[in-house]
């Protein structure tokens, strides 16, 4: 059998004086290997104190989780993140996204849609199928949709043509809107104000500025917020302006398996994020804000389960 190894850890309290939740996550072990909480089993210790946390965005259909997904989901459940929402981006992503969450009914759902750097292979059958998959259980939104003027790895017409037709969809469907903005918010705004009429919205991953945060939130939109806030290289802007959201707009997620929150004093050396690191997340927005993590953490979550209408796992 393996030798186990132990991770030394720096331990800061939190806003109520006890070791951090973040923290006692990382006083785990795990069996000698390149790579940390990757590819191995990991044992994560029963803990005294756990938040009922959502993470509304994770990529759990990427190829980087094929070979240990369950072991993924199962160190999420053991972190306290009861309920992840996997993002599809494309339509094979999200009929991989569907499939894996009706495989854990209480607590994986899906989202289905065409990430903007995919929309220059959308064709006549990509609604059609989007419609159809958004029927199937376990569906409980429309995207990840949007513009990515940043990158622009689909022509900015093809990206702007297939958000409008998504968010047309998502309104036929009253399905909530999953969003993706980067570097396009005027564009943005004007297709979302044309079409969305009433479904609810929100900006996943949000990292923008002051009057984009400002004219999301004057249209009603929530805001999703990733490890970039504890990014100490270019999350400052993040961790000022997240400030400014009502908390009950605000909601998390990791983004995974990209991100890896930096404020972890020790990093997965493959580099890749996973769904129990989000309280890493939780924490740095919680610091921010200068409240209880508790309470950021149950008012997050009843916002996700309202948002995404999901009941709590029995």
């Amino acid at each position: 059998m393996a030798r186990k190894v132990g991770f030394s850890v720096f331990l800061f309290p939190d806003s109520v004086g006890q070791m951090s939740f973040a923290n006692k996550l990382l006083s785990i072990s795990t069996r000698p290997s390149d790579t940390f909480a990757a590819k191995n089993e990991v044992e994560i210790n029963k803990m005294s104190e756990r938040y009922d946390l959502i993470d509304i965005g994770i990529n759990l259909a990427h190829r980087s989780f094929q070979e240990d997904r369950e072991a993924v989901i199962q160190r999420a459940l053991d972190a306290g993140v009861t309920t992840m929402i996997i993002t599809g981006t494309n339509q094979v992503r999200s009929q991989e996204a569907q499939r894996i969450a009706s495989g854990h009914p209480t607590h994986l759902f899906a989202t289905v849609g065409v990430h903007p750097h995919y929309s220059r292979d959308c064709n006549a059958d990509t609604i059609p199928e989007l419609k159809r998959l958004a029927a199937l259980s376990q569906v409980v939104a429309i995207g990840e949709c949007g513009l990515d003027f940043n990158r622009d790895f689909s022509p900015r017409p093809q990206q702007e043509k297939w958000f409008e037709a998504q968010v047309a969809l998502a309104e036929e469907l009253q399905k909530p809107l999953f969003l993706h903005e980067r570097d396009a918010s005027q564009r943005f705004t004007e297709i979302l104000l044309a079409v969305r009429k009433s479904v609810p919205a929100v900006v996943h991953c949000f990292t923008g500025s002051r009057e984009a945060l400002k004219t999301y939130l004057d249209m009603g939109l929530h805001i999703g917020i990733t490890g970039w806030i504890c990014d100490e290289r270019r999350g400052q802007s993040l961790r000022q302006l997240v400030r400014e959201i009502p908390l009950d707009r605000l909601m998390v997620e990791t983004d995974a398996p990209f991100l890896v929150p930096r404020s972890m004093p020790t990093r997965p050396k493959d580099g890749r994020n996973e769904p129990c690191y989000l309280p890493f997340v939780l924490e740095a927005v919680a610091d921010c804000l200068g409240k209880p993590c508790v309470e950021v953490a149950n008012t997050t979550t009843a916002t996700a389960r309202d948002f995404f209408r999901i009941k709590k796992p029995s």
